[in-house]
Parts: C-alpha cells; structure tokens; sequence
C-alpha cells in the first residue's frame, strides 16, 4: 500500500532496559509537532504474541486501554490521547500476535500463491503495510510508531528489520530515535555511556542507524559526554538529546521542546520549522500542578493497588481533576482484598473521596462492597467505576433493599438475586479476546442528577469494557429505596449511571471515564467527585 507522498515517519526504539518511557517520549514529540501545526498520530507495535492485551492480567502488562472503536490495546495510547487531546483507534496499536494472524489467514487463503511463507519478507512486509496504514488511511503529516520492547530482544528483530526497509526506501521522509539510559554509578560518581554504546551496536548490527539519541538520565548530562556519544555511535552531536528525570510526565514535552528534539527531528525530515510554540495552555497547567498547595485525598480501592500501572487512567485522570480544583491530588491505594468491616475505618481514615476501582473476578470483591458501604453510611463522596458501579448496586440491595446474598451473575450464578445480570449478547460467547461490550457507546443523563450538573448536556457518548449489567428488572424498587438510575443507553435501556440524590456525591458508572480525561480536558465527573471531595473537612 502507498503512502500520502508527504507523509513522514519517526521510530522510537529503546535500549539497555525496558521501561524507559518510549511512550512519554513518543507523546512529548508528537505534543510539541502538534503545537506547530502538524497533522500527527502515535502507533504502538508490541512484540508479544497475544493478539492484543485484552487478555492479559494487569500485572503482566499494567492497564488495558480501551479506544473509542473498540479496540483493547496497550496503556501507551492512554498517554498518546492524553497528550494530544485526539483519539487513537485500532490501527494504533498492532501486536505480533495480528501480524502472524494475518499473514497465516493470507497463506490459508492462498493469497501468497503457494510460496514458502517467511519472516522476511511476508512478516515484515504486513508490519510495513501496518505502519504506512496511518499515513494512508488518515493522510497525517507526521506518523510516530513506538516499537515496544528493548534492541536485541528476538522478539522485536522483525520489527528492526521493517524499520531498516522503511528507511531505505523512504530516505528522508523517516528518522529513527533510539531511547537509552545513562546510568549514574555513585560508587565512582560517574554517568556510563558504555551501555549507550552497546546499544546502538546492537542497532547496527540489525542495519539500522539511529538519527537521533535520547539519553535518559538522573543527572545533567555535560556537552564532553554528550560529544563523547556522538563520537561513538554515529550521531550528531545536537542530535544527542538529554532525558532527565522530573516529577511529573507532563514536563517532559517542556524539557524536550528545551533540548531542540521536535527541532532536530523537523530538520531531518526536512519540513518547515518555523516558529517554537509557546505552549501556553500546556505551561499553565503545570503551573497550577506546581503550585497548588492544599492537598485533597482519595483511597484507590482495587485488586491491583500495588501496580501502579494498572490503574494509570484513573490516576492520571484524578491529576487532572485536582489540578483544575486548584488541588494536589494524595491518591492512598487500598488493596480491597485486605479490606474488612473491622479494619474499613481504619484503612479509610481521612479519605475524602472513595473510588472503587473497575475489575473482573472474586479476588477482593468483598472488600470492594465493605468500601461501598462505608462512603455509603458516612456520606464520604464515592465514585463507582464498571465493577465499582456494580459493588455500589450489590451493596445497596443487600443492606437497603433487604436481598439477601444479593449478587453479580459473575461472582455467584446460582443466586437468587442477580442485580447484575451477565448481558442477553453475551450469553452465547465462549471465545475470551476482545468478546466483552467494547467502545463508545450514547448515554442519556437525566436533568437534575449529579451526572448531568457535571457534563452540562442530557447527551453523552462513553467507552466501555465490560460483559455484565445492571438487571433493570430490579430498577423500579432500587428507585422506590433511593438509588435511582440518572443514565441510560437510548437503544437498550442499558443502566448506564446510578446516583443517590439523598448522599452527598454518590454516583457509580458503567463506563470508562478516565479514558476520555486529557490534560487540556480534564473529564467532568472527576472534576464533579473531586470538587465534592474537596469540601469534605474532617477533625484533626
């Protein structure tokens, strides 16, 4: 497939360790081309064979991402729609487990015409036609596709090798950006560039130069070492650009617009360069999250509270929230499994804001409903988000509603009453991987709720992920009791949101809220739920 003659293409591989913050760095690149005026998008490639993570347990991969088509895909494109303000879809994030799919539905099809199928070239030609299909498809300026995992991993050598044909067949119009680490020995208060060294070896030796090097670093990198690198590893010396540590993400596309690196990347690509953006909306933001100097505090509850990434939509979006409230947000997870009646006050205290996490399975599922229950009886604002919307319903059928051992057809299909109710599509489906109600779906908001003071309008579109619902058949006497529906899906009469007007702020939601939260928007309900939390004063 061609390309948009004018489309140009940036890789980021990373080096020496895994977790350096390719992603972040995809972002701030694409964040500062944007702010000149350029058409950009991200794209993920991830070297593991599932076809996408959906699948796969948060410890094993952090945070699955859902897009607004439906797409189950890697946690990095969180960061891409965050940093833009623009939505990603399926051909954002493309695994090795799609590509093999692919190339053996052609072979299975015949398309190949009987030929001997190999990594090069029918492996390595469908992750080209993945890449060029952005620059094609939507006719972007500028495509960026972060190849996940580290240089010298097999897993990521196809991926190398589709990089090496694409730059030679596309000359001018690719850069590729190799991310490192410089690590600080303190024994000998030394930074090592040995490993730099090594790294884009190993890149060369997979016939792929790098144009561009970002070093990741705890400390200043002096211009000798910088020099030093360049002189090593075939680069100009402008070109090696400095990574340090800061406190939040959201500094780093300010740092790199300081290091020149969306300059050096439009010289290269040969595009117009002209004036440097000032970022203002950007800086204002960190301004705020800077200077803020009251603290409002939120308990995480979930079954993953000690990953960081599992929960890093809600968190970033809580960022957010409390930064636009004029508030450092003080986020204490709670692992729900260890939450009980007895120790809930305890592991509660001094929360003024309670959100319980989404989630599948028994593991913590009691604890998520002890949680429920305290902001309940305490009026502590609470947010229920999928299977916290879920616990919210369980919980007040049993204690209001009086439904003994009331429950999710998930964790108990034997119950006598299933408030939440495996949804009528889903009864027939068998296969795991990308099966579940996935995507933007229209919700429409009663006038009046909580909901509706928060997003200003009757009508919503938000992203879901999840196979159970609210049993309507139980509505009417949950409305009758307090709890009343403020949200529904116009086509199904899905319970979309539930809210106890009587509480302070009590809503729990079926959605995914936190995936439409950016830093130039920070979303409704979590600008609602934080404002409520804020007024909550406790004796000290």
């Amino acid at each position: 497939m061609n390309t948009v003659p004018d489309t140009r293409y940036v890789f980021v591989t990373g080096g020496v360790a895994s977790s350096l913050g390719k992603g972040i760095i995809s972002a701030s690149l694409a964040k500062l081309l944007q702010a000149r005026g350029y058409s950009v998008t991200i794209q993920k490639l991830d070297p593991y064979l599932n076809i996408d993570p959906g699948t796969l347990n948060p410890y094993e991969h952090g945070e699955c991402y859902v897009t607004e088509d439906g797409a189950e895909t890697d946690l990095d494109l969180g960061h891409y729609e965050r940093f833009l303000n623009v939505p990603t879809s399926q051909a954002n994030n493309v695994t090795t487990g799609r590509i093999y799919q692919s190339v053996i539905n052609k072979e299975r099809r015949g398309d190949y015409l009987g030929k001997t199928v190999q990594i090069v070239p029918h492996i390595t030609d469908e992750i080209k036609r993945r890449i060029k299909l952005l620059g094609s498809k939507n006719r972007f300026d500028v495509v960026i596709t972060e190849i996940g995992g580290t240089v010298g991993d097999i897993e990521s050598l196809p991926y190398i090798e589709a990089v090496r044909q694409l730059k030679w067949e596309m000359g001018s119009r690719t850069v590729v950006i190799h991310l490192t680490l410089v690590p600080y020995l303190a024994a000998s208060g030394e930074l090592k560039t040995k490993p730099t060294q090594h790294s884009v070896k190993a890149l060369l030796e997979e016939g792929v130069q790098p144009d561009i090097l970002v070093l990741r670093t705890e400390m200043d990198l002096a211009s000798d070492i910088r020099k030093k690198v360049a002189l090593f590893c075939n680069v100009d010396s402008k070109a090696v650009i400095q990574s340090i540590d800061v406190k939040s993400i959201y500094e780093v596309p300010v740092k790199m617009q300081e290091e020149g690196l969306d300059h050096i990347v439009l010289e290269k690509l040969k595009l117009p360069i002209g004036k440097a953006p000032e970022l203002k909306e950007w800086k204002a933001f960190l301004n705020k999250l800077h200077t803020a100097k009251k603290t409002v505090k939120i308990a995480l509850v979930g079954k993953y509270v000690e990953l960081p990434d599992a929960y890093k939509s809600i968190v970033e979006a809580l960022i957010h929230a409390a930064t636009y409230n004029d508030h450092k947000v003080e986020i204490e997870s709670v692992q729900s499994e260890h939450l009980t009646k007895e120790n809930v006050a305890e592991k509660l205290k001094g929360a003024q804001g309670i959100l319980v996490a989404p989630g599948f399975g028994h593991r913590g599922f009691d604890g998520k409903l002890v949680a429920v229950n305290f902001a309940r009886q305490n009026n502590i604002p609470f947010f229920g988000i999928c299977l916290g919307m879920q616990c919210a319903v369980i919980e007040f059928a049993r204690n209001v509603l009086n439904l003994e051992n009331a429950n999710s057809k998930e964790m108990d299909h034997t119950t006598l009453y299933p408030v939440i109710d495996l949804m009528e599509d889903q009864k027939n489906i068998t296969d795991k991987g990308g099966t579940m109600r996935l995507g933007s779906y229209d919700c429409s908001i009663k006038k009046g709720s909580i909901a509706y003071e928060a997003y200003n309008t009757e009508n919503i579109k938000e992203r879901h992920r999840h196979r159970y619902e609210f049993n309507s058949e139980y509505l009417a006497e949950y409305e009758k009791n307090g709890m009343i529906s403020t949200g529904t899906n116009p086509d199904t009469d899905l319970v979309e949101i539930v809210e106890i007007p009587k509480h302070k702020w009590f809503v729990g939601v079926q959605f995914h809220p936190e995936y439409n939260s950016t830093v130039l928007n920070p979303h409704p309900l979590f600008m609602s739920f934080i404002k409520a939390a804020i007024s909550i004063k406790f004796d000290k």
